[in-house]
């Protein structure tokens, strides 16, 4: 292979838009190595309600990262098609999961049965949660309105909305079956929001590939006014950006109260929308809009998910941990700017010229 080929293959590579969050990955994959090899270790015991199950930090990082994947997937496509972010989901899903625990308890905070069936519970607050999307993607799409701006009034207001919802109550389920959903169903090893966050994976492949929403996507965010030369409209597709983050929020926030079995509005998802965009721009997707890698996003969730853990194995302290992450997404989404792999591409092929060079005398 010669000095020229070796190296236009590694600038490929380089370039290539899931090499950053690819690469972020194995740096902590090796540093975990290199400081304590038990980190990968993965037990069979059994949890506290005497079920077998597969435990260790992998299995944690992945159920934790089941509700940061979910959300990467809607956020996504707000980004891609409006050129700005959502801020409102954390506080989106202190509403989500306020509205499942006020149909399944009524008006009793601690009911000894359902009143409602945990499906039309979730089914419930999924139209909700959509409702909420689209009023966010009504105030950007039609009203012209800069995304963060118009989700700061969902932002501000929402975890209000979710405590009026139960009257200011903190409800607790006891039915055993509601927490399955947010942790182990019996006989089965693997935490349950791993295999809800894969269908969202499936449903959401399946929707790009066998639909027009990724191309229009992409097409509203490079040039809307080209767009609508080649008669898309718009506006109707940021709205539907809007309205599939809505379900996202709905299905992480059915994961986050199903976990407890219960919610505490002032604190749950808190600064979750915040790691949401970090994984979009890990993922190597502009910020401003235009193309987009929905694979890298999702990866981008699990490479943040990953560095959480392994700050906290480390003893890093809850309030320390932010500046602590902030420092390493800044390295990395630096590292991911096009300029500067570019850049590493170029002295990379350089080095393997010399290299080769050296190695023909």
């Amino acid at each position: 292979m010669t000095a020229k080929t070796l190296g236009s293959k590694i600038n490929v590579l380089v370039r290539n838009q899931i090499f950053i969050p690819v690469a972020a990955l194995l740096v902590l994959v090796i540093f975990n190595l290199i400081a304590d090899p038990s980190f990968f270790q993965i037990s069979y015991a059994e949890n506290s309600d005497g079920f077998p199950v597969l435990s260790g930090y992998l299995i944690t990082i992945l159920d934790n990262a089941s509700e940061l994947a979910i959300l990467a997937i809607g956020m996504t496509l707000v980004t891609a098609a409006s050129g700005g972010q959502d801020i409102s989901v954390g506080a989106a899903i202190a509403i989500s999961g306020s509205v499942v625990l006020r149909v399944l308890c009524g008006d009793n905070p601690r009911p000894d049965e359902l009143q409602s069936t945990i499906l039309v519970a979730f089914l419930v607050s999924c139209l909700v949660s959509m409702a909420f999307g689209a009023f966010n993607g009504v105030l950007v799409s039609y009203f012209n309105i800069q995304p963060m701006i118009a989700t700061l009034i969902l932002y501000t207001a929402g975890r209000s909305i979710a405590a009026w919802i139960n009257n200011n109550r903190l409800p607790i389920i006891s039915d055993p079956t509601f927490g399955y959903f947010g942790t182990f169903i019996p006989g089965i090893p693997i935490p349950t929001p791993i295999f809800i966050a894969l269908f969202c994976m499936i449903v959401i492949a399946i929707v790009l590939k066998f639909t027009t929403l990724g191309l229009y996507t992409q097409a509203v965010g490079i040039n809307p006014y080209s767009a609508k030369l080649n008669g898309i409209n718009p506006q109707v597709v940021k709205f539907i950006t809007y309205v599939i983050m809505g379900l996202c929020v709905a299905f992480a926030g059915f994961i986050k109260v199903t976990r407890f079995s219960t919610i505490n509005y002032s604190v749950v998802a808190l600064d979750i929308e915040m790691d949401a965009i970090l994984a979009v721009a890990l993922g190597g997707n502009a910020l401003s809009g235009g193309r987009f890698n929905m694979a890298a996003s999702i990866l981008g969730a699990y490479v943040i998910q990953f560095l959480t853990t392994t700050l906290f194995k480390f003893n890093v302290s809850s309030a320390a941990l932010p500046a602590y992450k902030a420092v390493v997404v800044i390295v990395l989404v630096v590292l991911s700017a096009p300029s500067v792999r570019e850049k590493i591409g170029k002295l990379k092929k350089k080095l393997v010229a010399d290299k080769l060079g050296k190695e023909a005398c």
